[in-house]
Order: C-alpha cells, then sequence, then structure tokens
C-alpha cells in the first residue's frame, strides 16, 4: 500500500468505523475504510464533492 499521510474523516467519529482520506498530489483524493485498509478509492475533488453533498442533502430530508 503507498505511504500516503492518512487523515480520518471529521465524520467518522467512531474509532471502529472509521474513514480514511488522503491527497498525495493535488487533485487526487484517495479513501480507505478502517475495516479494509488495503483498499483504495481514488477519485477528485468534483465527485467526492457531490457525493458530500448529496449524501448532506439526505440526511437533511430524512
Amino acid at each position: 500500500m503507498p505511504d500516503f499521510q492518512w487523515q480520518k474523516s471529521t465524520f467518522s467519529p467512531d474509532a471502529s468505523n472509521c474513514v480514511y482520506v488522503a491527497a498525495p498530489v493535488p487533485g487526487t483524493i484517495y479513501l480507505r475504510e478502517s475495516d479494509e485498509p488495503d483498499v483504495l478509492v481514488k477519485t477528485t475533488h468534483a465527485p467526492l464533492w457531490a457525493l458530500i453533498h448529496a449524501l448532506k442533502a439526505k440526511r437533511r430530508l430524512t
């Protein structure tokens, strides 16, 4: 696994269910989940922003 500087998401308060993010180069974001740290998701700012925006909108509706 790459040696990134991972930061725990502020939306992951529980130590056993954490999402970590890393941005090793400008414009590229990696995500991983604490249960499967070897599985990485690579994205960019626009799709990640859209996902977070949609999830927050859904949370407001429920």
